[in-house]
C-alpha cells in the first residue's frame, strides 16, 4: 500500500465512512466497540452482533480491499500482534548488546513497571475530573510545582495556555506566591505537582488556597503528599528510578495526557485559540 494511504482497517473505514451503507456503517460501530477483537469471531457471529445480513459483511471486507473475511481477519490479527507487543520485546530490540546491567537496560525497566504500576494505581474516573475542571473556562487555572516538577507544571502551563484562556504558572520563587493567592476564589483551580521529599511551603500555600475556595488537584507520587488531605483530586504515580533522583517521567506523561484530554474536549475553542496565535505570533499573517 502506498505510503501516503491508511495504513490499518480502522483508519481505512475512518477514511471510507462517507461511502458506506447502513449496514457497513453498523458493523464499523460493532468493530469499534472492541478493536479489533470483535471482528476477530466468526463471520456469522460479526454479522449477528451487528444485527446485519452476512453477505454484509463480505461486501465490507471487498470494498476495504480484501479479497474475503478471512484475509480480513488475518490483517486484523496482524494489528492485534503489533498492539499486544509488550514493551520488554521493543526493548530487546534496541539493547539487545547492552548488557543486562546496563544503565539503559535498568531505566528503561523502571520506566515501564513506573508507568504499569501508576495506571494501576490511577483511577480513571479521577483524571476524567479533572479533565473536566481544566476544560471548564469559567474557572482560572494556577500551576504549581516543587523544585524540580516546576519544569514539568511549566511546560503543563505553556501548553494548556494553547488550548484556553486564564492559565497561569506559579514563579519557582516562593516569596512570590502571595501574589497568586491573593485573587483565588472559588472560581480557580490549583494544580500541584508534589513529589517526595515534599515542601512543607507547598502545601501551607495549598492550604491557604484552599481556605479561598480555591479546588485542589494534586499530582503526586505512591506515597501521597499529605496535599492530598486538601485536594479534590489526586493522581498518584510510581516515580522510583535506579538513581539518586526520582524519575519524572510519569509526571510528565500525565501532563501530556491532561493537555491531549483537554484539546480533545473543547477542540472547536482551542483550534480558534491556537489560530488566533497564530495570527498574533506572524506578522505576515495579521490584516493591513
Amino acid at each position: 500500500m502506498p505510503p501516503h494511504q491508511p495504513t490499518t482497517i480502522a483508519e481505512r473505514l475512518r477514511a471510507q465512512s462517507g461511502e458506506l451503507t447502513a449496514a457497513e456503517r453498523k458493523l464499523m460501530a460493532t468493530l469499534f466497540a472492541n478493536y479489533p477483537m470483535a471482528g476477530l469471531v466468526s463471520i456469522t457471529e460479526f454479522a449477528r452482533e451487528a444485527e446485519v445480513s452476512t453477505p454484509s459483511v463480505l461486501r465490507l471486507a471487498k470494498k476495504l480491499g480484501f479479497s474475503g473475511f478471512p484475509s480480513f481477519q488475518e490483517e486484523l490479527r496482524a494489528e492485534l500482534s503489533a498492539q499486544l507487543q509488550n514493551p520488554i520485546a521493543k526493548h530487546d530490540r534496541w539493547a539487545a548488546e547492552a548488557p543486562e546491567a546496563h544503565v539503559l537496560n535498568r531505566f528503561a525497566r523502571a520506566a515501564m513497571e513506573n508507568l504499569s504500576g501508576s495506571l494501576k494505581l490511577m483511577d480513571h474516573r479521577s483524571f476524567d475530573a479533572v479533565v473536566a475542571l481544566l476544560v471548564d473556562r469559567r474557572k482560572r487555572i494556577h500551576i504549581a510545582g516543587g523544585r524540580i516538577t516546576h519544569a514539568i507544571a511549566t511546560y503543563l502551563g505553556t501548553h494548556l495556555r494553547m488550548a484556553r484562556p486564564q492559565v497561569s504558572v506559579l514563579p519557582a520563587t516562593p516569596s512570590h506566591w502571595p501574589q497568586h493567592l491573593l485573587d483565588m476564589d472559588r472560581q480557580d483551580v490549583l494544580v500541584i505537582f508534589d513529589i517526595r521529599r515534599y515542601d512543607a511551603r507547598m502545601l501551607d500555600f495549598a492550604a491557604s488556597a484552599k481556605e479561598r475556595g480555591a479546588r485542589i488537584v494534586l499530582i503526586t507520587d505512591q506515597w501521597i503528599s499529605p496535599i492530598a488531605r486538601l485536594a479534590v483530586q489526586t493522581l498518584p504515580l510510581r516515580i522510583e528510578a535506579p538513581s539518586s533522583w526520582d524519575s519524572n517521567i510519569l509526571p510528565l506523561f500525565v501532563a501530556e495526557a491532561l493537555v491531549g484530554a483537554v484539546v480533545d474536549s473543547s477542540w472547536p475553542e482551542t483550534q480558534a485559540r491556537i489560530r488566533a496565535l497564530e495570527t498574533l505570533s506572524d506578522p505576515a499573517r495579521r490584516p493591513k
